[in-house]
């Protein structure tokens, strides 16, 4: 990522009160989409392998990581721990709470002193042979119930029993009935204990959008229309970068909030992006290339783009879909290469290449430059940021244009509007608001100029902005945000 230090170049004073013109007017209205947002946020799981790499997250590193994640303030979390590296010691069957709970503790204790929602859950039962143990789900609750109640982490508030039961890798393997039935047992040995099910709903049912296993009787919307005691509905989105840009994608998700009931909310638990379609055909060829030969990944499981610039304009443009669209958060999957590595296995040579960065890449991998910030986290942390928990997303009235998007909330009287402009040609906005704005910034992603501070977190190229109506030029294939919350 370039750095720059100084405020934009004279070229441009991008926000002023304006005249109409020729500019495409965006209008923010009072119609609010989704009000009480849980937030974008991001997947972060707490490092389960790293001791088997012989390298635990040093403190140097955990003061980095929330060095970032303070810029970023994510809504909300999606935390998932595999019980064999935490309480379930595989070699002996034995139940320990207190086995290799560091990094776990200290993961939830950020999300618990910052305010920020977590979705925790299990990829998988112990063993495949537990997928219906009654002792699994003994074991799995009086976990849950040990960190929210015993250790005080009331920040989670959701809890995800299988991940991706939908899938044929799963041990479920699209097994509805029999993952309907542990929902119904884990929610009943929930209430067991009441203090924990007063405070802790499941979310669920964490299926893939457009996959359906052959084996299973329903597609994803089939999951979300039958499932029950959910406390919040969430599923997985890994479209293309033609099916987002083409518009093609916001009608799925549509077609997934229409099966959720009133009164209950929506979230995608994972997402990012991948290229095995034949209009990203392109994308997959440069995926191919990267992979060959790469010494700790084998690309069975990774992004091998989210080192590339327009990955920074791909996930907002996905966040805007959700919010555009009545789903109420987003996380971006991943935080950080050093959470996985393929199906777990602990194979430092396929590690799951996804993230903002790979915090031990120094320290595993030989690779210092692992551990920088990707392009990608400058217009997501701000997607994080200025798109908090509690806002109300607005709807905008925006002309037809070829390969534009914009994105509104307010959060009491304060107001974020985002645009991505993903065309070859720039475009002038002009923005007007529905209320009083005053104190706002102004930040701009594009190639050759992003504003950083000395840390390469992103910096307003404007400041001071007020008024109702605004004109901004977007330059072709850019992002830019104009907010006062904070």
């Amino acid at each position: 990522m370039k750095r720059f230090l100084t405020p934009a170049l004279a070229t441009a004073v991008l926000f002023s009160a304006c005249d109409a013109g020729q500019a495409l007017r965006v209008e923010v209205t009072d119609r609010v989409i989704s009000s009480d947002y849980v937030g974008n946020g991001v997947e972060w799981d707490p490092y389960d392998e790293a001791e088997a790499w012989g390298a635990e997250v040093s403190d140097a590193d955990w003061a980095k990581l929330s060095e970032r994640l303070d810029f970023m303030r994510p809504g909300y979390v999606r935390c998932m721990i595999n019980s064999p590296y935490r309480y379930y010691d595989a070699a002996t069957g034995r139940y320990d709470r207190m086995r290799n709970l560091a990094s776990l503790r200290r993961l939830l204790q950020y999300c618990q002193d910052n305010g920020i929602t977590v979705a925790y859950g299990e990829y998988n039962p112990p063993t495949w042979a537990m997928k219906d143990s009654q002792q699994w789900v003994e074991m799995s609750v009086d976990y849950l119930n040990f960190l929210v109640c015993d250790l005080g982490f009331d920040c989670i508030r959701h809890f995800i029993i299988f991940n991706e039961p939908d899938g044929n890798w799963a041990s479920t393997d699209g097994d509805y009935d029999l993952w309907r039935s542990m929902a119904q047992r884990f929610d009943a040995e929930m209430a067991r204990y009441p203090d924990l099910k007063r405070k802790v709903s499941l979310a669920a049912p964490d299926v893939v959008m457009s996959y359906k296993n052959p084996a299973s009787e329903y597609d994803t919307a089939g999951w979300v229309a039958r499932s029950a005691q959910i406390g919040i509905y969430d599923v997985h989105a890994y479209p293309g970068q033609h099916e987002v840009r083409s518009g093609a994608y916001a009608e799925k998700l549509r077609r997934i909030r229409a099966e959720v009931p009133a009164g209950k909310k929506l979230i995608l638990g994972e997402a990012g992006y991948k290229y095995s379609a034949p209009e990203d055909s392109l994308l997959k060829a440069k995926y191919d290339r990267r992979v060959a030969g790469h010494p700790f990944t084998k690309g069975s499981d990774c992004n091998m783009l989210c080192y590339d610039y327009f990955y920074g304009l791909d996930m907002p443009l996905l966040a805007m879909e959700v919010m555009n669209n009545g789903l109420s958060g987003v996380a971006a999957w991943m935080l950080d290469d050093a959470m996985h590595s393929n199906c777990d296995s602990g194979r430092t040579e396929d590690v799951k290449i996804w993230g903002m960065w790979n915090i031990l890449g120094e320290e595993v991998f030989g690779d210092a430059s692992q551990e920088e910030l990707r392009p990608w986290y400058y217009t997501w942390s701000l997607m994080c940021r200025h798109f908090p928990a509690g806002c109300d997303i607005l709807a905008c009235e925006v002309p037809q244009r070829e390969g534009l998007r914009v994105a509104a909330a307010r959060k009491d009287a304060a107001y974020s509007v985002a645009a991505v402009n993903f065309s070859q040609e720039p475009c002038t906005l002009e923005i007007v608001l529905p209320g009083d704005f005053a104190g706002g910034v102004l930040y701009r992603y594009t190639e050759s100029d992003r504003t950083c501070d000395a840390n390469g977190f992103p910096a307003p190229c404007e400041r001071g902005i007020a008024g109702k109506r605004f004109r901004t030029t977007v330059p072709a294939e850019s992002f830019v945000l104009l907010t006062n919350v904070e």
